[in-house]
């Protein structure tokens, strides 16, 4: 038996999907345990590519039970449809496959609407944000003034709930914002058409799972977007609305400290970021176009461009201490072939001092450049490597050298994007 969290230890878009896809096989149940549809995990399986953005990465391996834990925000909408294509492309065939926590908060409309509209007000300062409703939600939870998954299932319930609501948010749309409102009666009637189709997956998922702990089953837990975006400990203002750290796991799944044994850490080989906020090893030149174009880095669930650089060192130090990391995965390797030197950011230069820590103030962060140290690059393919000691000497070097500065050993390393273009180290589960 074993309980395994799966964390993204940059700024996101680390390759989680793939690392759970791989580790699902091993689990009995995977859990999604915070953020929502503003995060996409990205699977290729048999040269196909699948981008999952609520439904936990567990879906596409046969007789694995998916949980949507309360720590998520869901969108109805945008479940279904996901449920619909899952199941198209030959998944989830067993409804019972897929919980969702009666106690995970919904995004409704208006969340949206306000989502567009701070982000337009703000102009330059700009967070950066999906606009998918996210934050929105997550400050409706925190007021008290949320409706939750198990609410839909309870018409009247959920009527007042609505009318309540919408009309705060109406009021700060038409006044505030200047823009249009929105109708109570057509929230409602669209959303109680999902009600039936949603009551098959509504359940208790916290007695669920203490029940499968109970019974020593292989459990994972599923991030999103990663640790540097974290609500407390990310680079604040600049960050998700949830907590993506380790923590998270137990309030956003409803299982205690003792529920885990290890926590793995997703490390892309260079790092990248989406939207704004501080990035001390970004590239604005021809190496970090090359960093995006062969690493296809674009956002899975909006499709902007990511942006690219150095892999940071300083900040990994700061995730493995934030998670309590018992092991690395590292994705991308493949995407360093070719070039002469790679870097690695080992400190910070801040007004004339070296830093060696990540300073929690993103506005100190954001005066902060890097220092480097050089390793040799390296030109041989390495998709068919499948042992650690056949990876180029170079290569090998890269990887161990990480593994020496974070004090923490690879379980796993990534050497192309399918499902077997990968080199297992130690299967967590085992």
């Amino acid at each position: 038996m074993s309980r395994v969290v799966v964390v993204g230890a940059q700024w996101g878009d680390e390759g989680k999907g793939k690392v759970v896809d791989i580790f699902s096989e091993s689990a009995d149940v995977v859990v999604r345990f915070q953020g929502g549809n503003n995060a996409g995990h990205t699977i290729v399986v048999d040269g196909k590519k699948y981008i999952l953005h609520l439904i936990p990465s567990g879906v596409l391996h046969q007789n694995k039970t998916c949980i949507i834990g309360n720590g998520v925000v869901v969108d109805p909408g945008v479940l279904l449809e996901e449920i619909d294509s899952v199941k198209a492309a030959g998944f989830m065939h067993n409804d019972s496959k897929l919980l969702i926590s009666e106690n995970a908060h919904l995004i409704m409309p208006w969340h949206k609407a306000l989502d567009h509209a701070r982000e337009a007000a703000k102009g330059s300062k700009k967070i950066g944000t999906t606009m998918r409703g996210i934050g929105p939600a997550y400050e409706d939870k925190a007021a008290r003034r949320g409706i939750r998954a198990g609410d839909i299932l309870k018409k009247d319930k959920f009527v007042t709930a609505v009318r309540h609501s919408l009309e705060e948010a109406n009021t700060l749309l038409e006044y505030h914002y200047k823009k249009p409102t929105l109708k109570a009666d057509d929230i409602i009637a669209e959303y109680l058409k999902y009600a039936p189709r949603l009551s098959k997956y509504i359940t208790d998922t916290t007695l669920y799972l203490y029940k499968e702990i109970k019974r020593g089953r292989n459990i994972l837990f599923e991030g999103a977007q990663g640790t540097l975006l974290d609500i407390d400990h990310g680079t604040y203002p600049f960050v998700t609305s949830s907590n993506t750290v380790t923590g998270g796991v137990l309030t956003g799944a409803g299982v205690g400290p003792r529920a885990i044994d290890s926590v793995i850490g997703i490390i892309k080989a260079y790092a990248t970021r989406v939207g704004a906020g501080p990035f001390p090893t970004e590239l604005d030149d021809d190496t970090g176009a090359r960093l995006r174009e062969v690493g296809a880095e674009f956002g899975a669930t909006t499709g902007r461009p990511r942006r690219c650089g150095w892999l940071d060192v300083v900040a990994l130090r700061r995730a493995a201490m934030l998670n309590g990391l018992t092991g690395i995965a590292i994705t991308k390797l493949d995407v360093l072939r070719g070039f002469r030197k790679i870097k690695l950011c080992t400190s910070y230069r801040y007004k004339g001092r070296t830093l060696e820590e990540f300073p929690s103030d993103a506005e100190v962060l954001s005066q902060c450049k890097p220092v480097y140290e050089e390793i040799d690059g390296w030109k041989e393919e390495t998709k068919d490597v499948r042992l650690m000691e056949d990876l180029p000497s170079a290569a090998l070097k890269l990887v161990k050298r990480i593994e020496t500065l974070l004090d923490t050993p690879a379980v796993l390393v990534s050497v192309g994007p399918q499902r077997i273009e990968t080199i297992i180290v130690k299967n967590p589960f085992r």
